[in-house]
């Protein structure tokens, strides 16, 4: 197996060949352009947007900066998605996000990983997890979702918080490391302000 054919199978293998390089850097280049789009190149955005990506659904919105290992090669969004700025995709391997799903600022999915060995880090060896994220959540500014992370659908997620681990579906999670605070049941739902 080759090691771009290791990079969505969670096996260690080296980013830094040249196939590999080659392909990130056409991605690269695109994600460049979109971000020096102006606030007025709204149709632009969307169309760039759908080169740019896996998957993108009807209605999504990413709001410059957008940062993205592969500009979003590796990365499925589902219809409407919001993505406020600084929107950080480390989508070495495949981020799956799902419908009316919204990102406050400064959030970060990782998906790449590196080893624990000190002299495979010093050849920049990493591994990568995929990452998925149901539909209707709301991941809180600054938060950061580390790879192989699963979390539910209409999950809240806490600003500031660092999820390590799966998150189940109707709940608010919050934290370093993200827990679950409690669930979203109809009397939450009539609230508007997260506790």
């Amino acid at each position: 197996m080759t090691d771009k054919e290791k990079m969505h199978t969670g096996q260690l293998y080296d980013p830094n060949i040249p196939e590999i390089l080659s392909e990130q850097q056409k991605c690269l280049e695109k994600l460049y352009d979109f971000n020096l789009t102006r606030p007025s190149e709204l149709n632009k955005r969307t169309s760039m947007l759908k080169e740019m990506f896996a998957e993108i659904g009807d209605g999504c919105y990413i709001e410059p900066p957008f940062r993205a290992n592969w500009g979003g090669k590796h990365v499925h969004f589902g219809n409407n998605v919001y993505a406020n700025f600084n929107l950080t995709l480390v989508d070495d391997t495949h981020i799956y996000v799902g419908d009316n799903t919204m990102f406050a600022p400064n959030v970060t999915v990782a998906t790449a990983g590196h080893p624990l060995n000190p002299e495979q880090r010093a050849k920049a060896m990493q591994y990568n997890l995929s990452v998925h994220i149901g539909k209707n959540c709301w991941i809180g500014a600054g938060a950061l979702i580390m790879p192989g992370v699963s979390i539910g659908d209409n999950t809240v997620i806490g600003a500031g918080s660092v999820v390590t681990k799966d998150i189940p579906d109707n709940v608010v999670a919050v934290g370093n490391p993200c827990r679950v605070l409690h669930a979203i049941t109809p009397e939450s739902k009539e609230k508007y302000i997260t506790p």
